[in-house]
């Protein structure tokens, strides 16, 4: 059995295939003791198939690619990809790891990432998101729409505690980021999250809020997975990882916190919007030459 094991999926677009190589590529260059880990990569068989390109490039970054196709609907909705595939990863790894870090496929690793080898007694290692948005403010009542997550997902009041969010520093109740999950597979807690989805994100009073605020919906699967989290999980067990993990370059000049890194060389991992789109990426990215470069010769 593995200690770990990596999973991310990809979808059939450009930058979704580019993100997945970069990540790839990432891991195996710069994880240190963890640049051999397994890397299974899911593709959704309700999408067309990655192409040929990025197949051939990560059969040479020893990445598993698994096919699978849901045995029910997945309509259309915000992130519901990333519902349905994260729950299938947990489901297939079971049995070969202790650990699986699910990860967005726009994150790229810089250091050696020992955070993600969580402690005995912890079942899930995380970060918060990257700032406040729709999130409870610790020191306001629940809204609506937090009070209908909470309700859906039977979260005990005890478990309710503040966190900081990543960049505007905001001290909210727990909103867990999708973007880097450390869990134990026998937990379930991933199926949990789509099962608890697939029950409620239609319902009519959410329906009302998405009315209210497209926010709603767009961040609905991580609302939703958050209150799976307290529902299932009590705070002793759950491991908040360091502000150098998941970092979001894409707000970096928002960032206001004490922890904003002078350089993303500071940093062991980052999650980015598709920097490399910008032509001007090269001059503004706040990191060294040989990062850039490293970068650039890797993209599709």
């Amino acid at each position: 059995m593995e200690n770990l094991i990596f999973a991310s999926f990809v979808l059939p677009r450009k930058s979704s295939e580019t993100n997945a190589l970069l990540l790839a590529e990432s891991i195996r260059a710069f994880a240190g003791a963890l640049s051999h880990t397994p890397i299974w990569y899911l593709v959704p068989k309700y999408q067309d198939p990655p192409s040929q390109a990025l197949r051939d490039r990560l059969r040479a970054l020893e990445v598993t690619l698994t096919p699978f196709k849901p045995d029910y609907e997945v309509p259309s909705f915000p992130f519901i990809d990333k519902v349905v595939t994260a729950s299938a990863a947990e489901s297939m790894v079971g049995g070969h790891t202790r650990l699986l870090v699910w990860l967005d496929s726009n994150t790229l690793f810089l250091h050696e990432p020992t955070a993600l080898l969580i402690p005995d007694g912890k079942n899930l290692g995380f970060r918060p998101v990257h700032h406040t948005l729709i999130g409870s403010r610790f020191d306001e009542a629940l809204d609506p729409f937090w009070t209908r997550i909470y309700h859906a997902c039977h979260v005990p009041p005890d478990r309710v505690f503040p966190m900081m969010t990543h960049v505007d520093n905001t001290r909210i109740r727990p909103y867990i980021n999708t973007g880097l999950l450390v869990t134990r597979p026998e937990t379930g807690l991933l199926q949990a999250w789509r099962d608890t989805f697939f029950a409620v994100y239609q319902d009519p009073a959410f329906q009302d809020l998405y009315q209210q605020d497209e926010r709603y919906r767009i961040f609905m699967h991580q609302a939703m997975l958050t209150g799976v989290i307290l529902s299932t999980l009590a705070p002793t067990a759950l491991h908040e990882l360091p502000p150098t993990y998941n970092y979001p370059l894409h707000l970096y000049a928002q960032d206001s916190t004490d922890h904003r890194p002078s350089s993303l060389d500071e940093l062991v991992t980052f999650r980015h919007e598709g920097f490399y789109e910008d032509s001007e990426w090269i001059r503004k990215m706040p990191a060294n030459e040989a990062l850039k470069n490293w970068i650039a010769n890797r993209l599709l």
